[in-house]
């Protein structure tokens, strides 16, 4: 295997739908990715509408341009800035349920405001676990919906990772870049067991994909932040100091010795 770098780099400008695929991204100050979960549609008691509670969202087709702030809705033209009430329209009918646009710039719409960064995981990762459902990587990507993928590790590499630090796009481990906090596995909903176009689920995914990830778990990685296997990716916050930055494909990826750090309860779909 070569040295860590970022393989790829996807953004999700309207919080459940479609990626956007881009090869460099700013970190904000907050952590988060500029443009990722920018929006939100949130229902009549202000709950985030989302694959969770709605699964007619994986039907739904969007192309997002985040920064010309225009959308495609299933071939439909749409702006995002402005008077959006066409758009909420057209999904309040789509999802049978009154919703409206919401707009974060600065920080997004993270599950988690303690770990608002963006999620990390090894491309070898998502390969690995297509394979045990019979999955292209294309799937995998929809259904567990990663911000980073890193390329010249092995499937996993991310589990030894819990409470050190990254930095992304430094020369040397202690020289400029942007810095990241390992937080915690990332807990996962019922969206990574669906088709991510069709919303079919697979029968028994969280059970066997929890079987799998406990044997996959190197002897050498400390357990404690699995209170639960079905976890995927690492979630991740600004390292106290960072004010952000840029990252690119391509930018090399320096890891600190980790510390361990408590497990959470994000869910990130």
């Amino acid at each position: 295997m070569n040295a860590p770098f970022i393989a790829r780099i996807a953004l999700y400008p309207i919080k459940g739908f479609d990626a956007v695929a881009a090869e460099s991204a700013s970190v904000l100050p907050s952590g988060a990715l500029a443009g990722d979960r920018r929006w939100a549609f949130v229902d009549g008691r202000d709950r985030f509408v989302n694959g969770k509670q709605f699964p007619a969202i994986h039907r739904i087709r969007t192309r997002i341009d985040p920064d010309a702030s225009t959308a495609v809705f299933d071939d439909l033209y749409f702006r995002l800035a402005g008077d959006a009430t066409p758009l909420e329209d057209w999904v309040s009918g789509r999802l049978a349920t009154p919703v409206r646009l919401c707009e974060n710039p600065t920080a997004g719409f993270p599950d988690d405001t303690d770990a608002p960064g963006p999620t990390l995981v090894a491309t070898a990762t998502l390969e690995a676990v297509a394979a045990w459902f019979d999955l292209t990587l294309e799937q995998a990507r929809a259904r567990f919906r990663a911000n980073i993928e890193v390329g010249g590790v092995p499937a996993f590499w991310e589990d030894a990772l819990y409470g050190g630090t990254c930095r992304i796009g430094a020369a040397a481990a202690d020289g400029p870049g942007v810095a990241l906090i390992m937080v915690n596995p990332c807990a996962r909903c019922a969206v990574p067991s669906r088709d991510a176009r069709t919303g079919e689920p697979i029968a028994g995914f969280q059970k066997r994909f929890a079987e799998q990830r406990r044997a996959t778990l190197a002897p050498s990685v400390d357990g404690t932040p699995f209170d639960h296997y079905y976890r995927l990716a690492v979630n991740t916050r600004l390292a106290p100091g960072s004010i952000g930055g840029a990252i690119r494909v391509g930018d090399p990826i320096h890891m600190n010795a980790a510390v361990l750090a408590a497990p959470g309860e994000r869910v990130s779909c």
